[in-house]
């Protein structure tokens, strides 16, 4: 498995703790993010990653900006992907087994990130109909 992760000037730091995460657990990762502080547009870093996927380049995507939420749209307008902003670990669970996510947002003032980050990479989604029908549904939009 290969993680892209993709940030604005206010997911430096997170991005930082997430890439530690990673590399301790032995996860290949691509960072399409910002490594400066100095502004800049989100709109830009989440296509990068939310491209990576479409180009299978990685198979799971995080983008981190101030509060998950301008992520999360600009992610959502780019063909098969679906963004969940996420705040808890079960919402970190529940976003991959039920709606399938590929690609998970976070606030820069993330809590119990590893938690979050063990659910979303670990959880695997429902083979159940009734999940696959309403995902589907979601794809076809």
């Amino acid at each position: 498995m290969k993680i892209g992760i993709a940030n604005d000037h206010r997911g430096v730091e997170l991005k930082g703790r997430i890439i530690k995460y990673l590399v301790d657990h032995g996860i290949d990762y691509v960072n399409y993010g910002t490594n400066e502080e100095e502004s800049v547009d989100y709109v830009d870093y989440a296509i990068k990653l939310c491209n990576g996927i479409n180009n299978h380049e990685v198979d799971l995507g995080i983008l981190v900006c101030g509060t998950g939420i301008g992520m999360s749209i600009a992610a959502n307008k780019v063909k098969n992907i679906l963004a969940a902003k996420v705040n808890t670990p079960k919402e970190a669970a529940l976003c991959r087994e039920h709606n399938r996510a590929n690609v998970m947002t976070l606030a820069e003032y993330t809590e119990n990130l590893d938690e979050i980050l063990d659910n979303f990479i670990n959880t695997m989604p429902s083979t159940e109909e009734k999940h696959i029908r309403r995902v589907n549904k979601v794809l076809n939009i």
